[in-house]
């Protein structure tokens, strides 16, 4: 049996970004962005995407990287994609057919 497994290729670099700012302007909630970098980094994403690449190449099975842009603004039900389908962060209804269901759904059923 072949296992296929998909994973998003975040960009984890750009997720941690400093939020200090410059003198001139600085940064807004910099102590809340540090502590979300460090729980992102303290994860260990690469390290996990690598060592499972490894297992299922090992026994057999495919990891695909999908690319994160506009996964969750396409229907999983039509395919119609449209930034109009994701208003808010956390609802999505489709435009074209009606179809809703919380964004973070949407995004793992493409």
């Amino acid at each position: 049996m072949l296992s296929v497994l998909f994973v998003e290729d975040l960009q984890v670099r750009n997720m941690s970004r400093s939020t200090k700012g410059t003198k001139e302007d600085p940064g807004k909630r910099v102590k809340v962005k540090a502590g979300l970098n460090r729980a992102i980094l303290d994860q260990g994403w690469f390290e996990f995407r690598r060592q499972l690449a490894y297992k299922l190449e090992w026994l057999g099975g495919k990891l695909f990287v999908v690319l994160p842009q506009y996964t969750s603004q396409t229907c999983p039900k039509c395919g119609h994609g449209n930034k109009e389908n994701r208003k808010t962060q956390a609802s999505f209804v489709c435009v074209q057919c009606g179809f809703s269901e919380n964004a973070d759904l949407v995004g793992r059923k493409r």
